[in-house]
């Protein structure tokens, strides 16, 4: 034989054996692709070129003029042998999509092969926890044990397949077809995979994923690209190219592990809670514990407990440790406190000193029962205190003390004199009407007041308030939503300008969502105290010529529920004129695409809405006050008249009731000594704190003035008086008039 046909023989059996096997590439490390990762052995193997849409590349041949190219598509008929050489046949297209039958298939069949040539033995290595797949074979070997495919893998433009029955049984997870939707349901524990005939997609729990290839029907085998049922059932895989299989590594074996609490101390009982699993969604029958698990720890220490879980094929999970730290047992609270005599005169002032700690440093909660500033009836008094730990421990201590019958000061003396501000003190507010009215100087600043007020109760979608600003501008926002439905308002702030303009944000005070709306109206006027003192609402936005954005967003941070309110108090400025929006929308839509759709709202008839020009009102007192009873009455339209402005969507003019919005600015330049200021409602129920001195001061500080026979202590001058600063707005949800209340003090004995 000539050298030439020495030449095309070599080259002939080259092509053959290449278009027998594919060539793959590995797929879960970064093994170079011309190496074969066979456990823990490396060979070399023939290099190939791999496709960069799939980890396994498809079947390659090589031509005589030396180009690399596909081979056509093998779809085997029958078993073939991984070692005999082939010549590829050509392509042939998948048949027509067979539905499964009721009867359920029947699973791979087991065979316990007794040929050991060197073709298999690589095969047949009893290897745990392995699963092995023949190239171009429909035998797969686990555990050392040969089964069958019902079809053998094969490679459809340039994609590797394998019969997705034969993969799920042989890993042990569940396989259904759903003839409804026409899908092949694969279940492995919580997971659930669907995959469809002639489809790239298919899901995992409702997520949408693409495969390379798609899915196919072939002689009622269904069969899906190796790499997306891999993928799916998460399992690692290898590529022997040099023994011609891929090793699948499956992990079968349950899963245990438990939780004790963050804290767990000697003495007290420990809860562990287990909790166990298995890939395949096998049932867990077994349970045990390992190392020093105890009910109760007798010693603080360190233990360390093992868990490990048996399910119902015998196969025992890993062991799962935990090391616990038992601390030593906690040491109850202190209860304790003195007062500085045994025995007190009605009226006395007690001084108590509180003792009350933990020995371990722990956190405490102290209750008093019954401890008052000073008693007004004679006889014994017993005062408890209550500390409790953040363990739960309790302790209480309780001290009697002697009250006789000598009076050293009334009540109503002992509050004016001695009540901390905030507290409450009942007067005989029929008498007040007749007090003599402070004289002042009004003036005010030039804050243009937004007051969306009306409806207050909204039953549908739309802009509560629309108006154009420049300068200086306040809101003040309160609504409840009746929408049925979560709702969120927002404020929206236009630049119509042909410039950009700034926008600055001042002070904030916002409350809610919340069902009370005195409590909401309370908190909101609190932090817009809060914010003027710390400025840490302060921040400046530039809107472009066009641009719309959301501002004040607290509003809408947490989505109102029926029924809820919320309250808005703010002070922004611009150096334009802003175009702005209030509204209330479902709380699903986005504003600014909402806001064009939206009709203007109605005012309800009852509360009040409009803009009002210098809002900010500046009472100076000149005169010495505090030496005689008198008044300051803010709110009543009367010595304090209400501001009068225009409700811009209705085109009326709208008059301010109670001057809800308006920040009163008070400085009582000349207080006597040993006077005393205090706050009466007069228009009903009324909670909200006023800033006296730069110190918030609520009014009152527990429960509500609920009627004008009530009095809460604002501010006490000393022995050589002086002047006072007290800013106020009144709190929405709560009622106008007020009184601000000047009086001398009694005498001290």
């Amino acid at each position: 034989m000539d050298l030439k046909k020495l030449t095309l023989v070599a080259v002939l059996a080259v092509s053959q054996a290449a278009a027998a096997v594919p060539a793959f590439a590995e797929a879960v490390n970064n093994t170079p692709s011309n190496t074969t990762v066979v456990g823990t052995v490396v060979s070399a193997a023939p290099e190939v070129m791999p496709e960069s849409t799939d980890p396994l590349p498809p079947l390659q041949t090589e031509t005589p003029g030396g180009v690399v190219s596909p081979t056509p598509t093998p779809i085997p008929a029958e078993t073939v042998e991984p070692t005999a050489t082939i010549a590829p046949t050509a392509t042939i297209a998948p048949t027509a999509t067979i539905a499964p039958t009721a009867t359920p298939l029947p699973t791979a069949t087991p065979g316990v092969t007794t040929d050991t040539t060197t073709t298999t033995d690589g095969a047949r290595a009893a290897v745990s926890n392995q699963l092995i797949l023949m190239m171009n074979s429909n035998k797969m070997y686990q555990n050392g044990q040969e089964y069958l495919a019902n079809q053998p893998m094969a490679v459809k433009n340039g994609v590797s397949y394998v019969s997705i029955r034969a993969m799920v049984e042989r890993v042990g997870v569940k396989y259904v077809y759903d003839y409804k939707t026409k899908e092949t349901i694969v279940t492995k524990g919580s997971d659930v995979m669907r995959f469809k005939t002639d489809s790239k997609v298919y899901t995992v729990n409702g997520v949408k994923k693409t495969m390379k290839g798609p899915s196919y029907q072939y002689k009622g085998t269904f069969m899906v690209p190796l790499t997306s049922i891999t993928g799916a059932l998460g399992i690692p895989y290898t590529v022997d190219n040099v023994q011609k299989r891929v090793i699948l590594t499956l992990n079968n074996k349950p899963k245990a592990s438990f939780t004790v609490p963050t804290e767990i101390y000697a003495g007290e009982p420990v809860n562990f809670v287990t909790s166990s699993s298995s890939p395949n969604g096998i049932a867990i029958v077994n349970e045990s514990w390992g190392g020093n698990k105890q009910d109760i720890y007798d010693q603080p220490g360190y233990y360390v407990v093992t868990y490990s879980v048996m399910d119902a094929n015998q196969q025992w999970s890993d062991p799962y440790s935990m090391t616990i730290t038992v601390l030593k047992p906690n040491t109850p609270p202190v209860a304790n406190f003195t007062t500085d005599k045994d025995s007190y005169k009605m009226g006395e002032m007690i001084t108590y000193t509180d003792l009350s700690n933990d020995p371990d440093g722990d956190e405490i909660t102290v209750t008093w029962t019954n401890k008052a500033e000073a008693f007004f009836t004679p006889g014994p008094a017993t005062i408890a205190v209550q500390v409790k730990d953040s363990h739960g421990a309790i302790r209480t201590f309780e001290k009697t003390v002697n009250i006789s019958d000598e009076i050293l000061y009334s009540k109503e003396d002992f509050n004016r004199l001695f009540a901390s501000p905030g507290s409450v003190f009942s007067i005989d507010g029929s008498m007040v009407p007749t007090w003599q009215q402070v004289a002042y100087n009004l003036s005010s600043e030039p804050y243009k007041l937004i007051r969306s007020n009306s409806p207050e109760t909204v039953y549908t979608e739309g802009v509560t308030y629309r108006e154009t600003s420049l300068g200086k501008t306040r809101f003040l926002v309160h609504h409840k939503n009746n929408l049925n439905i979560n709702a969120k308002v927002y404020v929206i702030a236009t630049n119509n300008n042909l410039y950009p303009t700034t926008l600055t944000t001042e002070y904030v005070g916002f409350a809610g969502p919340n069902t009370f709306p005195e409590a909401t109206g309370k908190m909101s006027v609190e932090r817009y105290w809060k914010s003027m003192l710390t400025n840490e609402h302060y921040k400046t936005i530039v809107l472009q010529p066009g641009e719309s954005v959301s501002i004040l967003t607290d509003l809408n941070k947490i989505a109102m529920k029926p029924s809820e309110i919320v309250s808005l108090q703010a002070d922004l400025f611009s150096d334009y004129p802003i175009d702005y929006n209030v509204m209330l929308i479902d709380a699903k839509k986005d504003p600014l695409t909402t806001l064009p759709t939206l009709p203007i709202l109605d005012r309800d008839g009852v509360h009040n809405r409009g803009t009002y020009e210098d809002s900010t009102r500046i009472i100076t007192v000149s005169d010495e006050v505090g030496k005689a009873p008198a008044k300051l009455l803010l709110g009543d339209n009367y010595s304090d008249k209400n501001l009068a402005g225009v409700d811009p969507m209705a085109g009326t003019e709208a008059s301010n009731a109670g001057n809800f919005g308006v920040l009163y600015k008070i400085r009582f330049e000349n207080v006597a000594p040993n006077s005393l200021i205090t706050f009466n409602p007069r228009g009903g129920n009324y909670m909200g704190p006023v800033m006296v001195n730069n110190q918030i001061v609520h009014m009152p500080s527990v429960g509500s003035l609920s009627n004008a026979d009530m009095n809460s202590v604002v501010y006490r001058s000393g022995e050589y008086g002086g002047s006072v600063e007290i800013l106020f707005t009144a709190a929405s949800g709560s009622n106008l008039p007020v009184n601000f209340l000047i009086t001398p003090l009694p005498a001290k004995k």
